[in-house]
Parts: structure tokens; C-alpha cells; sequence
């Protein structure tokens, strides 16, 4: 039986995971409320810009989960490749945001009335809204909604080409997708330590320990070569940036089963420095997924419609909405 390093596992389970066409991941934040607003209380906000116990125990609590599907193998796969996009974020009393794009629609809900209150912007009441609102009443509901994304761009509300519009941005090309991957796996041999631990019946573990700060600085630069070829707003970290991050070890632990990677572990409590903290660290599982599908009874959302809705609706002119506060302020 071929005896494979540490190293070799990995690359293994990685290249299975771009052999597959559907393919789900769920982000975790292990962590508790005490430690998010520990962490906060170190950076030293401003008064009243401390981060409120709802939204500490919500991002404590919340899960991401992104499914996509593509014609090809994953590896193989470019954007026009794609032929279904989920991704949600849910908590355990319920979904609070989901989004899919299948064909040419794309779909939302999403828990308007939680959102805002986490947000500290409450939403109006549905049954408030002026009847030019239409399917905006559904979103405010929780409900499913969907529009066309070439009749959005026909509407001039953003994708359209002419000649004032920004072209997209263009993605990395297979060749430098591979000069990248190169250069960030010589890294990896170079600064991380991996070893293999035995797990129960089928699994077994695969951790890598690295300081945090060299590692970082030494994978930016093994990318920086390649910034011209990166897409426009790419703008990498400098050194300088990197140089306050703390340099304590953090530990991945790579989960195998069957030789497939199942679930990757990020213990990131020692980045925490003085912070008073009980947990932090994130989990990352994978798994084949469910074919995104498109939801029954969606209403169609008429953005232009509702834009022209809110500007015509008394008091709230495109004018007026120009002065509501935002011009002078700095974000």
C-alpha cells in the first residue's frame, strides 16, 4: 500500500474536491458572545459604537452555507460554467438571508424584520408601503422574490453596456490560476508544518502549523509577482501592513474521510493577544451539495417599478433623497 506524506493527502483530497461538479461548503464561527465582544472591546470603539449583544450572539450563532453548481468539474470550471449559485445564512431560529441565482434569475428572501433590528434600522410594516411597491412587500415579508438579470440591465439599473459603463471586472485566467496555486503551495512546503493523526474507522486528521504573521507576509509575497495579472482592485497588503498582526501559531486541522476533505478547522484563539477569550475559531465542512432549484411561487420583483414607486410616493423625491443625510457624511 503506497505510503503517502502528510502533504500528498492533502493535495489528494483538494484535487477530489475539484473533481466534483456540485459542491456545498458551510463557514462556522466557533466562538461565543462573551469572546465577539471581548475581541471588540480591545479594538477600542468609540461610545455607542460598541457592538450590541444581539448582533454578538447572531454572529456567535449564524452559519454560511454556499452551494454551487457548474457543467464541468469544479477544477475545470469558468464563470460561464456555472449553472446554479445558492448561498445562505441561517441561525438556529431560522434562515435569516438565502439567495440563489439559477439561468438567468436570481432569487431572495430574506428576514427583513430581524435584519433591521440587529442593524438598528427597523423596517416599515409591509401593509405601509404604497401599492407602486408591489413584490417589495414580499421581501419585507420573508417571502421569495425574484428578477431577471438581462431585464435589470435592459432597465439600465446596472450591467448594461454602453459607453459610460465600467466594463466587468475580468476574473483570473486558467494560467494564472496555476502560476498562483504553485506559488502558494511552494509556500506552504516552505513555512508549514503538517503532520497526519489517526482518526476513527475511516478518518483520519491532517494538521498544519504555521506563525500566523510570517505565513501571511510570505504568502503575499509569493503572489505579488503575479499583481499584474491579478483583476483591477486586487490591491495586495505591503509588508508594513502585515508587520501589528500577531505572530502566534495557529493550528489547522484538516478533517479526511475516505481520503476526501470533509471539514477544516481554524483555531484562531491565540490570535486574540490580550482579549479575554474562551473560543475562536472557524470550521469550514464540504459536502457533495443539493442542486440549487428554483423556488415555487416566486413573485417578480419590477425594480424600475419600485424605484419610480418610492420617488413618486408624497415627500420623497429623487431630489430629496439625494439630501437625506448622506452627502457630507464619511463612511
Amino acid at each position: 500500500m503506497e505510503q503517502l506524506s502528510a502533504g500528498q493527502k492533502l493535495d489528494k483530497a483538494f484535487d477530489k474536491l475539484g473533481e466534483k461538479k456540485t459542491l456545498s461548503f458551510e463557514l462556522d464561527l466557533d466562538t461565543d458572545a462573551a469572546t465577539l465582544k471581548a475581541l471588540d472591546a480591545k479594538s477600542d470603539p468609540e461610545p455607542g459604537d460598541e457592538i450590541p449583544d444581539e448582533a454578538a450572539k447572531l454572529l456567535s450563532d449564524a452559519k454560511i452555507t454556499l452551494t454551487v453548481e457548474s457543467k464541468k468539474p469544479l477544477a475545470e470550471s469558468g464563470e460561464k460554467d456555472l449553472v446554479g449559485m445558492a448561498m445562505k445564512v441561517s441561525s438556529p431560529g431560522g434562515d435569516l438571508a438565502e439567495y440563489r441565482m439559477i439561468g438567468d434569475f436570481i432569487y431572495l428572501r430574506a428576514d427583513a424584520d430581524t435584519i433591521g433590528k440587529l442593524s438598528g434600522s427597523p423596517v416599515p410594516p409591509a401593509d405601509e408601503l404604497p401599492p407602486e411597491a408591489g413584490a417589495l412587500k414580499d421581501v419585507l415579508q420573508g417571502k421569495w422574490v425574484k428578477f431577471s438579470v438581462k431585464e435589470m440591465e435592459k432597465a439600465g439599473l446596472g450591467g448594461q453596456e454602453d459607453e459610460d459603463s465600467p466594463s466587468p471586472a475580468p476574473s483570473l485566467d486558467a494560467k494564472t490560476q496555476k502560476k498562483l496555486m504553485k506559488s502558494l503551495r511552494e509556500v506552504v512546503a516552505r513555512e508549514v508544518q503538517l503532520k497526519t493523526v489517526e482518526g476513527d474507522g475511516d478518518t483520519e486528521h491532517v494538521t498544519a502549523t504555521a506563525p500566523f504573521r510570517t505565513l501571511m507576509t510570505k504568502m503575499i509575497g509569493g503572489i505579488r509577482p503575479l499583481a499584474k495579472d491579478l483583476p483591477p482592485g486586487m490591491d495586495l497588503p505591503t509588508e508594513k501592513d502585515l508587520k501589528d498582526a500577531p505572530n502566534a501559531k495557529v493550528t489547522a486541522d484538516f478533517t479526511l474521510k475516505n481520503g476526501e476533505l470533509s471539514e477544516v478547522n481554524v483555531d484562531l484563539a491565540k490570535l486574540a493577544e490580550t482579549a479575554k477569550v474562551k473560543k475562536l475559531g472557524l470550521v469550514l465542512r464540504m459536502s457533495d451539495g443539493i442542486k440549487p432549484t428554483a423556488p415555487a411561487d416566486a413573485k417578480v420583483l419590477d425594480m424600475k417599478q419600485i424605484m419610480q414607486g418610492i420617488f413618486s410616493a408624497p415627500g420623497m423625491s429623487e431630489e430629496e433623497f439625494g439630501d437625506e443625510g448622506f452627502g457630507d457624511e464619511e463612511f
